[in-house]
């Protein structure tokens, strides 16, 4: 179902426009942009993921793969446009969701596994390597491919012709090393991978071939695969090191641009390849939390509030919490894979605003946490905070968070930065726009946040909160 409208006014025939399109964990996005990067026309789809088992979570590839070109058909015609008006296709997707199919056929051997997908935990510790012998198998017979959302839907795009993936997903796998940007035969042995079964990697903005003419009716260039945070840094023009990006999604990331240089920590941070565009590799440094957007959206199933916009303001009906604080557990952490999900001191007198406002206040507080982590281990200047995701349109989490870390948070006027930053990319390698400078030219902010409490007005909160988590660790 489209979910926006072609903006009126403006020839058609002439124009140039690059197509975003984001596969995410909650919804397959489309966006047709212009010169000036406005969205002309848009269309989503809500992912429907698989649990076959409690901790598993997968998704059918062939029900991905129809929604990604239905709603780049539905974008293009909201816009009035015409697919041979389209100089570039842009895709960003989720990270570390991977697949293993017949080289030849192109069929399948199991559902995507999604990055949100528990059962990692269960094969380290025991072993069980019953997923990847499907993969060994298949590949000591040469006939095996390997890879994560975007190298699947670029072979379903070429019907089989391109196979590869980009440096930036590449690096998010876990299995492909940035210091020396190829696939670790050591880890892979350890595995038992076959390194046969890897993609090659190219540059993230760059010409990966055109869509099969019978899949759009005309053979759409292919100009960029992105990781989607990463793609979401280059949408918010984080090209500088010290540039700072948050996502506030499903799950909550903070990126910092590095440059040349790579941060690696024991915990709680982890370097990635931002992009590589020719001869430049940017290099980033991430930290991650779960439980962001889909612990609202729990709160949300279960009636705590009837619309999302409601919840701001709920939080500040009333003064503060009352005492109640939420832990957020309901996807593994990789410091503690039995901390358990909780509410703590709960009251007779505990109110759906205070359940709300302690679930928002989990999220800020795991904001600050992170932050004074990135400022002790990552020795750069760090910039002003660039905000996306839909949680960013919390004022509530947004005012909060600038105040806990003590800096100004400024969100742009589009949440939607992955589809953008793939858009950039994709704009780019067609010649759509001709530099980054010309990009930065091309940013809107709608607001931005800056301190007005002092830290020491949240510390009693903090402290209690630090003290439930405990409490939840180790269940």
């Amino acid at each position: 179902m489209p979910c926006g409208q072609p903006e009126s006014g403006g020839a058609a025939a002439p124009a140039r426009y690059v197509l975003g399109v984001d596969v995410g964990s909650t919804a397959v996005k489309c966006h047709v942009y212009d010169r000036a990067a406005a969205v002309r026309g848009s269309s989503c789809r809500k992912v429907e993921s698989l649990y076959p088992h409690p901790g598993w979570v997968e998704l059918d590839p062939e029900v991905l793969w129809s929604q990604f070109i239905g709603v780049i058909k539905e974008a293009v015609q909201a816009a009035g446009l015409h697919m041979r008006q389209v100089a570039g296709l842009g895709i960003s997707t989720q990270r570390a969701t991977f697949i293993t199919w017949h080289r030849k056929t192109g069929k399948p051997f199991h559902n995507f596994i999604s990055w949100q997908d528990l059962r990692s935990a269960e094969l380290v510790n025991s072993w069980n390597r019953s997923l990847l012998l499907k993969a060994d198998e298949a590949a000591k017979k040469n006939n095996c491919c390997f890879g994560t959302v975007d190298t699947w839907l670029l072979y379903k795009l070429t019907k089989g012709s391109v196979y590869a993936t980009d440096y930036s997903n590449a690096s998010s796998t876990g299995i492909f090393e940035p210091f020396t940007k190829c696939w670790n035969p050591t880890l892979s042995n350890l595995l038992s991978i076959p390194m046969s079964v890897y993609p090659p990697v190219k540059d993230t903005s760059f010409s990966f071939g055109s869509a099969d003419s019978e899949i759009f009716g005309v053979p759409v260039p292919i100009m960029s695969l992105v990781a989607d945070q990463q793609s979401a840094m280059f949408g918010e023009c984080c090209f500088l090191p010290g540039d700072v990006k948050l996502t506030m999604g499903t799950g909550g990331f903070w990126n910092i641009n590095t440059g040349g240089n790579l941060y690696a920590s024991k915990r709680d941070l982890y370097p990635l390849i931002g992009w590589k565009i020719g001869d430049e590799v940017v290099y980033i440094t991430e930290g991650c939390m779960s439980d962001i957007g889909n612990a609202i959206k729990w709160a949300q199933d279960i009636n705590l509030f009837t619309n999302v916009d409601e919840t701001a303001e709920m939080a500040r009906s009333i003064v503060d919490s009352q005492g109640v604080c939420f832990v957020p557990g309901f996807q593994v952490s990789a410091n503690d894979p039995y901390l358990c999900a909780s509410f703590m001191g709960l009251k007779p007198t505990t109110s759906r605003s205070h359940l709300v406002r302690a679930i928002l206040e989990s999220v800020a507080f795991r904001n600050k946490q992170l932050y004074d982590i990135i400022v002790k281990k990552v020795h750069i200047p760090l910039q002003t905070v660039r905000a996306d995701g839909g949680v960013s349109n919390n004022s509530f989490v947004m005012q909060m968070t600038s105040d806990l870390i003590n800096k100004k948070i400024e969100k742009p006027a589009n949440t939607d930065m992955s589809s953008l930053g793939a858009a950039f990319l994709a704009g780019l390698a067609s010649g759509l726009w001709t530099d980054k400078e010309q990009l930065k030219k091309l940013r809107r902010i709608e607001a931005v946040f800056e301190p007005q409490k002092d830290l020491e007005e949240y510390r009693p909160a903090m402290d209690t909160w630090k003290q439930a988590v405990k409490r939840s660790l180790h269940w």
